[in-house]
């Protein structure tokens, strides 16, 4: 779906407007209009706001109004993903992580944050499906750090309403539900929350999730901190012992997002950021991207992407020099995580582009009672594999300016997903031809502004995978 983000159109001539106002109103033109929505409504700001998309409607539609409230990109990301946590908690739920790039016209550089679902060092006693350390919120939080103006509680509170009294169930959740209704309704926590008589839930019934909005709840008020130190992480570590997941607090207290420098390319006079490993899908991308702008087919392309994340996990080594390097062809991975990816411009050109995961498709399958958190499956403990997070982020830096954004999911295919779609923006494609490199399963999303922004807003669009259950929404209140 094509979104077009227009500005609309000014005054023929601004001084004569702005007296015939003053003409005919007097000085009380002037005065604040008492019922106009104020900063944190949706409303506040009037004309281009930016863009958001996202693979579940409700998280870009989340993000939209964050932008109309006066928020920025990354407001607007953080209110998207909370509540992908709520909407999609099969690939995205606060027992989750991933990763964000972010950039910002006024420090004129890109930047990673990493919140990868947290490792655990061995598997835990007594614990027959080992949990990831929950990173979402603390993710999302440095997020906010770095680019965010409203504040964090209001940015949870739209995610908390939708748990407390219900939201539709989407298409995409409703698919993921009927994929392994089996195991995930064993749960009796599960159970309890995605199935009605028996049955997993459809698209167009009603998602109700008490105990996770209370939990948010306690998030908006006594801090994300709280999840990770306080009264809220004991009660989140007791529970996952319950539910064979293992947590400890110390685990949780030591589990850090991490800002870091991302891997960047050069298109023309832009730079192009990719997320560096450990979100090593983004290693994958950077390496189909350059092998699609030397002219390799998209199948090619998709396959020297995953050649070198595969050497990257296997040796290691320098990830710039691994994109270029020789390296024998792929022969094939294992099942690989589903994920979700979620992008936000404002008007003003700032920029994210994030990729989320649960490490396994709901994750463990089980529900830590009491918190409503479905907990993310612990990666490298027995067949659980690390997603390969894919985003990308291009941008001129001397111009202080964004250019276009892309993110994949789709298991294997998601680098793919993020670079093909990219590499198609950057030389000015047509909207039809965006995704044509994009093999199933994998699923892009991408925002593109072909004469930047801050530049000429007219020209930018947002487009989601035809083939997905996303929506792509351009942002203009008149």
């Amino acid at each position: 779906m094509r979104r077009t983000l227009a500005r609309p159109a000014a005054a023929s001539h601004p001084a004569l407007a702005l007296l015939a106002g003053l003409a005919l109103s007097g000085c009380s033109a002037l005065e604040p209009d008492p019922n106009a929505p104020q900063p944190g409504q949706a409303g506040f700001v009037r004309g281009f706001l930016g863009g958001a998309v996202a693979d579940d409607p409700r998280a870009a539609l989340v993000a939209r109004n964050t932008l109309s409230a006066g928020g920025s990109a990354a407001d607007a990301a953080v209110a998207g993903g909370l509540m992908l946590a709520v909407t999609q908690p099969s690939r995205a739920a606060l027992g989750g992580g991933g990763a964000c790039l972010l950039f910002a016209p006024r420090r004129a550089e890109a930047e990673a944050i990493l919140f990868l679902p947290g490792a655990r060092e061995a598997t835990p006693p007594g614990a027959d499906r080992p949990a990831a350390v929950p990173m979402l919120a603390r993710g999302l939080f440095a997020l906010h750090a770095r680019g965010g103006v409203r504040p964090f509680e209001e940015l949870i509170a739209p995610a908390e309403q939708a748990a407390r009294f219900g939201v539709e169930v989407s298409r995409g959740l409703a698919a993921d539900l009927a994929a392994v209704a089996g195991p995930l309704l064993a749960d009796p926590g599960a159970a309890a929350v995605f199935s009605a008589g028996g049955q997993p839930l459809t698209a167009g019934a009603t998602l109700t999730q008490p105990d996770l909005g209370t939990t948010l709840g306690a998030l908006r008020t006594a801090g994300v901190g709280d999840l990770h130190q306080g009264a809220l992480a004991r009660r989140v570590a007791d529970a996952s012992m319950a539910a064979g997941g293992g947590l400890t607090v110390a685990e949780m207290r030591a589990s850090v997002p991490r800002v870091a420098a991302p891997m960047i390319l050069r298109s023309g006079n832009d730079s192009v950021a990719f997320l560096p490993p450990p979100a090593d899908g983004g290693l994958a991308a950077a390496a189909a991207f350059t092998a699609l702008n030397a002219g390799a087919a998209p199948d090619a392309a998709a396959l020297r992407g995953v050649a070198v994340a595969r050497a990257w996990r296997e040796r290691g080594g320098d990830p710039m020099a691994l994109v270029t390097a020789e390296l024998p062809a792929d022969q094939g991975w294992p099942v690989l995580p589903a994920s979700s990816s979620l992008i936000v411009v404002d008007r003003d050109g700032m920029a994210v582009s994030c990729a989320f995961t649960m490490n396994n498709l709901f994750g463990t399958g089980r529900v830590a009672p009491g918190t409503g958190i479905l907990l993310a499956a612990a990666p490298g403990i027995g067949q659980v594999q690390p997603p390969l997070l894919s985003a990308a982020l291009a941008f001129n830096a001397p111009l202080r300016t964004f250019r276009a954004a892309s993110a994949g999911s789709g298991q294997h295919a998601a680098p793919i997903a993020a670079a093909a779609p990219l590499a198609a923006a950057l030389r000015n494609a047509p909207a039809e031809a965006i995704f044509a490199g994009v093999p199933n399963p994998g699923r892009g999303n991408l925002m593109s502004c072909p004469r930047y922004l801050p530049g000429d807003a007219n020209a930018c669009f947002s487009l989601t995978d035809p083939r997905g259950t996303g929506l792509a929404i351009g942002a203009v209140d008149r």
